[in-house]
């Protein structure tokens, strides 16, 4: 049966990846799908019916948060018109502030809230949304241990590009054969992986340096110090502010240094590739950390924090990666086991399940059913 489902999602590229790929699942099955967001994310990735709501952070100073406290009424006066409209019959949320006003006007229309969290601790909009929710759809195992509404883990929808490579074995480089070293982190990793990754591989072996094969995200201002080093070190290294086929070169990399957002993590996993994760300090409540920790305590991969990121302790960690590749065989199978590729379809489980029925008991038999 044709269902209208929304989908609320705040404008960053975190919330709004797994939503695009949710939205297509979905869409796969007949369905009729809406996206409820801010102008950031006008451009969804999608052949949807997008529709923009009012939305702004409830912080900072009084005048921030009357402020704030207006658009929150208003982004509900407008998504309850939205959800009347298209009659929909389940929302589910992506987290982010934007996410608030469509699950608030869904929890007065008495519409069913399904929400997706994509770290492994509850972000602050899905924190203060989880009480109006009939379940939360889950990326990380453990994070029900925090919440008391029942509790899917289904894992957080990547790129096609991510789950097509799924299927390619992990190859340890050994003895003098190339190693393959994939290093990005977006403009918030960037910065330090310049700075500190040059440094690193300066202290390495000449045998070991003339092994490496890196490929580097670097900003624009970055980019000329980053090459020059790499070419006085006799080290073959391509450098680039981006890279359109990141997926296909995580796929390559016998080993990958990189933050631990939920998406990278998403794909890391999926493709069961070892990684190096440097969390981002300043990420909201520290979400990142929890990320990594969660993959390392499975041995999918090594948490480094950024206090401790500097080119000795790096420049060790290479050698010995180089040097081991029983260990990054065994890491690789230990994250390509934590992967979920069919994540996008599992969402999809969860959201028409939903529809029909919630509470504790129907979450169960779901559980059972995508277990």
């Amino acid at each position: 049966m044709t269902r209208s489902i929304a989908l609320a999602a705040g404008g960053t590229g975190g919330h709004l990846f797994p939503a695009v790929a949710l939205a297509k699942e979905l869409q796969a099955r007949g369905h009729k799908i809406s996206v409820l967001t801010d102008p950031r994310g006008a451009k969804f990735d999608a052949d949807v019916n997008v529709c923009s709501v009012p939305a702004a952070r409830m912080s900072g100073g009084i005048a921030a948060k009357a402020f704030g406290a207006v658009k929150l009424a208003a982004g509900v006066a407008v998504a309850a018109w939205h959800l009347r409209r298209i009659k929909a019959d389940l929302i589910v949320g992506f987290g982010g502030y934007t996410s608030a006003p469509p699950v608030l006007a869904a929890k007065l229309l008495r519409i069913p809230v399904v929400l997706h969290e994509q770290n492994a601790i509850l972000g602050r909009a899905n924190a203060r949304l989880v009480r109006y929710a009939s379940l939360i759809a889950g990326s990380f195992p453990g994070l029900e241990r925090s919440l008391s509404k029942p509790y899917v883990l289904c894992g957080n929808p990547v790129r096609p590009e991510a789950t097509s490579n799924r299927a390619a074995p992990y190859a340890a480089s050994a003895g003098d054969e190339p190693f393959q070293l994939l290093i990005f982190g977006g403009s918030q990793g960037a910065g330090v992986f310049a700075d500190i990754l040059p440094k690193a591989c300066s202290q390495l072996p000449s045998e070991d340096r003339a092994r490496l094969r890196i490929v580097q995200q670097a900003r624009p201002e970055d980019m000329a110090a980053t090459k020059s080093a790499y070419a006085e070190l006799n080290i073959q290294a391509a450098v680039a502010p981006f890279f359109t086929d990141l997926p296909d070169r995580m796929a390559q990399s016998h080993l990958v240094i990189s933050r631990s957002g939920a998406s990278t993590v998403a794909e890391l996993l999926a493709l069961g590739r070892p990684a190096v994760m440097v969390p981002y300090p300043h990420a909201m409540d520290d979400h990142q950390t929890a990320n990594a920790r969660s993959v390392s305590n499975a041995g999918g991969g090594w948490l480094v924090p950024q206090t401790e990121f500097s080119p000795e302790n790096l420049a060790e960690r290479l050698h010995t990666a180089m040097h081991d590749p029983q260990s990054l065989t065994l890491t690789a199978k230990a994250a390509w086991n934590l992967g979920r590729p069919d994540a996008a379809a599992r969402l999809a489980d969860v959201a028409e399940a939903a529809i029909t029925g919630a509470g504790p008991a129907h979450s169960a038999n779901l559980r059972s059913v995508l277990s």
